[in-house]
C-alpha cells in the first residue's frame, strides 16, 4: 500500500514514476486482508480507486514479477537495475481464467499462506492488479506438474527473465514487512499443531475469498471453531526474538475477535496480552471490551497443549491481576506475530544505507536519495502508512 500511495501521488503531481513488484500482483499484505480497522473496511476499498488512478496515469510503469538487482549513482542521477520474471503465459489471452479452468489445484496457495492449494496457472486472485493469469513458481519447479502445462493454450514456457535499467532521480523503498517465524516459539506450538495458526493466516481464514469461503473452521478437521484464543506478542517484546513492539498487533487482534463473534452466535474468543496498544483507536478498544463474549486475560501464555481427549487445544497463562494459573481449552489459537521489516532479511542491493539494529532501513538524506516508507521503516498500520507515503513522496521529488 506504501508503494502504490508513494507512486500515485509522485506522478500525480507531474514525475515520471516506476512502480516495481515482486509477486505477480500489486496490493501487499493488503490485499490479502479480510478488513482493516478502524471502520472495518475491505481492502477493495483502498485498493479499487488507486489501481484506477494508476490505470489513468500515463506517468507510471508498472513492473511486476520484478526485483532491482543493483542502484548505483547519486542524489538525482541513479542507475536502477532491474530482473524481470516473464508470467509464462501468453499476453494476448482474450479470458485469462477459461483456458486453465479444467487444471487441479496442485501448488500450494501462497496468497493464503499455505492453508489450501491452487492451480499452477491462475490469475493470482480476485484483487489481482494486473488481472493476468501466471504460471506459479512451484509449478515450474514439480517437473511432472511443468510437463501437465506445458502444452496447454495459452502457456509459453520458452519466455525469458530480462534484465533492464532505469534511469531515476530517487528511490522510495517500500518493500513491506514479513511475519516473525511462529515455529522459532516452540512453547507456543505453531509447528506442532495446526490449530495454531498466525494472525495473517487467520486474515486468510476469515475472508470469504479465503480456504474456507469465509467461514470460520479449524484447519486439523474443518471443524466450526466458537472458541478462539488470541496470544499477544507472540514472539515481540522477548530479547530472545523481537525485542520491540510491532504496535499493530493488538488492534489487528481487536479486529479480529469480531470475526470470531460474527461467525457464530455463541462463539467466544479469549486475549491473552501484556499490555493493550491502542493508539489512536481507543473507542474501539472499548466496544470490544464491553462484548461479554470477549474475555481479557492479563497474562502471557506459557504453553500450548494438546487435550487428546476432546482434541481441544489448551492455553496455559498466569493471569498476572490475581496471580492465578489459567488453562483455557479452545478450537482455534492465533497467535500476534510481530513485524518484521524485509530489509533485516533483504537488504537494498546499494551501498553506504543506514539501518538500525533490527533491519529497519533508517533515511539518511545526506548519504543517499533513497527513502524508506511505510513497514521498512518501522512498524505502522494501513492508514500510517498511506499518510508516510505521501509524505516520502514529497520529499523524494525535492531531492
Amino acid at each position: 500500500m506504501a508503494g502504490i500511495t508513494a507512486a500515485v501521488e509522485s506522478a500525480e503531481l507531474g514525475r515520471e514514476v516506476f512502480l516495481v513488484e515482486k509477486t505477480p500482483s500489486l496490493g501487499g499484505r493488503v490485499a490479502g486482508m479480510k478488513q482493516y480497522f478502524p471502520k472495518l473496511c475491505p481492502p477493495y476499498c483502498g485498493l479499487e480507486i488507486n489501481y484506477r488512478r494508476i490505470k489513468e496515469n500515463p506517468r507510471i510503469s508498472v513492473f511486476t514479477s520484478t526485483e532491482v538487482t543493483k542502484i548505483e549513482g547519486s542524489s538525482g542521477n541513479y542507475t536502477v537495475t532491474i530482473k524481470v520474471t516473464p508470467r509464462f503465459v501468453k499476453e494476448d489471452l482474450c479470458d485469462p481464467v477459461r483456458p486453465f479452468a479444467d487444471l487441479e489445484d496442485s501448488v500450494p496457495n501462497s496468497y493464503n499462506y499455505g492453508l489450501n492449494n491452487k492451480k499452477p496457472v491462475q490469475v493470482p486472485h480476485e484483487l489481482a492488479f494486473p488481472y493476468a493469469p501466471v504460471v506459479d513458481e512451484a509449478a515450474l519447479k514439480d517437473e511432472a506438474i511443468r510437463k501437465q502445462i506445458e502444452g496447454i493454450e495459452g502457456v509459453d514456457l520458452s519466455q525469458e527473465t530480462k534484465e533492464m535499467t532505469l534511469k531515476v532521480g530517487s528511490v522510495i523503498w517500500t518493500t513491506g514487512w514479513v511475519p516473525y517465524d511462529a515455529s522459532k516459539i516452540s512453547y507456543l506450538s505453531y509447528d506442532k499443531y495446526p490449530d495454531v495458526i498466525t494472525n495473517v493466516e487467520m486474515e486468510r481464514l476469515c475472508a470469504v475469498n479465503g480456504p474456507t469461503g469465509g467461514k470460520l473452521l479449524r484447519p486439523s478437521d474443518g471443524k466450526e471453531a466458537k472458541r478462539v484464543a488470541f496470544v499477544q506478542c507472540a514472539g515481540s517484546r522477548d530479547d530472545n526474538h523481537l525485542p520491540y513492539c510491532s504496535s499493530v498487533c493488538c488492534m489487528a487482534t481487536l479486529k479480529q475477535t469480531t470475526y470470531v463473534r460474527e461467525a457464530y452466535e455463541d462463539a467466544e474468543a479469549w486475549v491473552f496480552y501484556i499490555d493493550i496498544r491502542a493508539t489512536r483507536y481507543e473507542s474501539f478498544y472499548q466496544k470490544i471490551e464491553e462484548d461479554e463474549k470477549v474475555h481479557f486475560l492479563k497474562g502471557k501464555a506459557g504453553s500450548v497443549e494438546l487435550d487428546p481427549e476432546t482434541g481441544s487445544l489448551i492455553v496455559t497463562a498466569e493471569d498476572s491481576t490475581n496471580s492465578k494459573v489459567e488453562k483455557v481449552p479452545v478450537d482455534l489459537v492465533v497467535l500476534a506475530t510481530g513485524m518484521v521489516p524485509e530489509t533485516a532479511n533483504n537488504k537494498i542491493p546499494c551501498e553506504g544505507l543506514t539501518y538500525d539494529d533490527f533491519g529497519f532501513l533508517v533515511a539518511d538524506p545526506e548519504k543517499a536519495a533513497i527513502y524508506p516508507a511505510g513497514c521498512v521503516k518501522r512498524p505502522v498500520d494501513v492508514a500510517a502508512s498511506v499518510q508516510d507515503a505521501t509524505g516520502t513522496s514529497l520529499r523524494a521529488i525535492r531531492s
